[in-house]
């Protein structure tokens, strides 16, 4: 399949300004994002390899700018990866994407990358006057537009419908990195799993629900597609993405999780229709063979060695909770994933 490539373990946020589920009581914006900058700072302490934010556009987000928290994240960290987690691409103008990470990429002297993805939540559109009927035809172009600004400094491009056309327009400024990584992000779509694999970009699979094994095939598709479209295996990559919590005792890492997960997940149910999660689901998901990575280190540790086996894959990141969790709780999971978790991973995996 692939070469050896160093496994890198991160963190992904979506920024929660919820409520605490036991207290009702809810940190101001300031206070939130100053607790955010705390952990990217944390994280970059420990060692973690990456963190990434989230796009969204609701009450409960804080996140509907990544870039620019990114950018302050960028002057107090010093080697850790940047991304988004996503950006929602469709509904974004490739051009001021590729400005944004491009000025990101230059503030951290070559630590910026882009996730893209069509966006599992869709209040962008209407937003920013995109129709919703060409959720998928939007990705496609923009994402075409995208990958040709980081080829050149000079732009000719006419290939879409939905964004004017360019001709011999410069991009700047350009980024330190010769290349931005752009990498993919699905939550199990086949004909986007391909889309990655066609165009030889990385992936990103979210799993945040049923057993693993499920999306093995989503891998061994993507790897397909590259190779049918001439591209060398060795130089792709595939991340797993998923939900979870640590804590020095498996019990109490659960019991401090589950209260802002079924909150949380209960409210976006109710808006997708689907029924509400109980803690019996909960306690199935994070046995071995489940979606989230809710314990102790060694828990944690064994999960994604046993994931490792079924995808063979070269990046982990972990969204640590799910609604409001105490901060000083946060923060003790952030220090365990860096000292005690990646480390074990990493020199298991590169043994």
């Amino acid at each position: 399949m692939t070469d050896k490539k160093p496994f890198e373990i991160g963190i992904y946020s979506f920024v929660e300004l919820t409520a605490d589920p036991i207290t009702g009581t809810m940190l101001s914006p300031v206070e939130r994002m100053s607790n955010l900058m705390e952990t990217i700072e944390l994280a970059d302490q420990v060692g973690l390899d990456l963190f990434g934010l989230g796009e969204h556009h609701r009450p409960d987000f804080i996140s509907s700018s990544p870039v620019t928290i990114l950018a302050a994240a960028a002057a107090r960290t010093k080697n850790i990866r940047l991304s988004t987690a996503v950006t929602v691409l469709s509904s974004d103008d490739p051009v001021r994407v590729f400005q944004d990470f491009a000025t990101l990429d230059l503030l951290s002297k070559g630590r910026a990358e882009i996730m893209a993805g069509r966006g599992s939540f869709i209040e962008s559109f209407p937003l920013f006057g995109y129709d919703l009927n060409n959720y998928n035809e939007l990705f496609t172009e923009k994402l075409d537009l995208l990958l040709k600004l980081r080829e050149s400094e000079i732009v000719t491009w006419s290939a879409g419908k939905h964004r004017p056309a360019l001709f011999e327009q410069g991009i700047y400024p350009r980024p330190y990195q010769q290349k931005i990584p752009v990498w993919i992000a699905v939550g199990g779509t086949p004909e986007s799993v391909m889309r990655a694999g066609t165009l030889g970009l990385p992936l990103a699979i979210a799993i945040i629900g049923g057993m693993p094994e499920s999306f093995a095939p989503l891998v061994e598709l993507y790897y397909r597609a590259a190779a049918q479209a001439g591209h060398d295996p060795s130089q792709l990559a595939v991340s797993i993405n998923s939900h979870g919590f640590i804590g020095d005792d498996s019990q109490q890492a659960a019991d401090d999780y589950f209260p802002s997960l079924q909150m949380m997940m209960n409210k976006i149910g109710r808006e997708r229709g689907w029924s509400g999660m109980t803690r019996q689901q909960f306690e199935n998901s994070r046995t071995l063979r489940g979606s989230d990575f809710v314990g102790n280190p060694d828990e944690v540790i064994e999960k994604i060695l046993f994931q490792h086996k079924i995808f063979n894959h070269q990046r982990f990141l972990i969204q640590l909770g799910i609604g409001t969790i105490p901060h000083a709780k946060m923060m003790r999971a952030i220090e365990l994933l860096g000292t005690k978790v990646a480390p074990v991973v990493k020199k298991e995996i590169s043994g």
